[in-house]
C-alpha cells in the first residue's frame, strides 16, 4: 500500500487493459482523449506515441530504465520549504501539483476538468521539460550526488535513501542535499521521473 509514482506504457495510457486494473485504465484512457482534445485547441499535435510495454518473458534487468516505479515513502516537509525558497510559487505548481507528467513542452500546465485522477477530482498535466529544469535546479542547489541512481527501475531510488546506503555516503559526501535526506530524496524523484519520461516518452502518474 502506499502512493507511487509510475511509469505506464500504451496499454494502460489509452485505456485498452482487461481485468484487474480494468477500471484505472479506463481513467487513464479518458485523460488521454481529453488531454488530446487540449493539445488540439492549442495548436498541439497529439500525444500517441506512447511506447509498448515490456514483453512479459523480458528478463528484468535493474539499470536498464525501462520502466519507472518509486515509492513516496518520506515526509515532504524539507522538500517543500526548499522549492519555496528556490522557485516561484507557479513553479512548485508545476513541479509538485501535477498527477500526470507527459514528455512534451507544455510551456502553460494543462488543468483537464471534470476528469478524476486517483487522488484528486481533476487532472493537471505538466510537461517533462519543465519540470525537469526545475527538478535541476533543485538538485543544483543542494548538491545532489552523482551516486545518485539514475536508469531507475524498481524503487531504486527509494531503496537507496531508505535502506542506508545514501546514509553511508553523507557520512563522507557532506552538502546540503547531506542534511536532510527525505528532502534530497524527492529532488531525486522528480528529477529522474522528468528525465525517465522524456528519455522514454511515456507519462509517469501517481499510482
Amino acid at each position: 500500500m502506499g502512493i507511487y509514482l509510475v511509469s505506464v506504457d500504451a496499454e494502460e495510457w489509452f485505456g485498452e487493459g482487461e481485468g484487474e486494473g480494468e477500471h484505472e485504465e479506463e481513467g487513464r484512457g479518458r485523460v488521454a482523449t481529453a488531454l488530446n482534445e487540449e493539445l488540439g485547441r492549442r495548436g498541439l499535435p497529439a500525444y500517441d506515441s506512447v511506447p509498448a510495454a515490456r514483453p512479459v518473458r523480458a528478463p528484468f534487468v535493474r539499470g536498464a530504465g525501462l520502466d519507472f516505479e518509486e515509492k513516496l515513502v518520506p515526509p515532504m516537509d524539507g522538500f517543500m520549504r526548499l522549492c519555496e525558497a528556490h522557485l516561484t510559487r507557479e513553479e512548485v505548481e508545476t513541479l509538485c501539483g501535477w498527477t500526470v507528467l507527459v514528455p512534451l513542452s507544455l510551456e502553460e500546465d494543462v488543468w483537464l476538468d471534470g476528469v478524476e485522477s486517483s487522488f484528486a477530482e481533476s487532472t493537471m498535466v505538466a510537461g517533462a521539460p519543465q519540470v525537469l529544469a526545475l527538478a535541476e535546479r533543485l538538485a543544483a542547489a543542494v548538491e545532489l550526488p552523482p551516486e545518485t541512481p539514475e536508469m531507475c527501475d524498481n524503487l531504486d531510488l527509494t531503496t537507496w535513501f531508505l535502506d542506508g546506503q545514501a546514509k553511508t555516503l553523507a557520512a563522507t559526501r557532506p552538502g546540503p542535499w547531506a542534511e536532510d535526506l527525505d528532502m534530497a530524496f524527492y529532488v531525486a524523484v522528480y528529477l529522474r521521473a522528468a528525465q525517465h519520461s522524456i528519455r522514454r516518452g511515456c507519462p509517469i502518474v501517481y499510482s
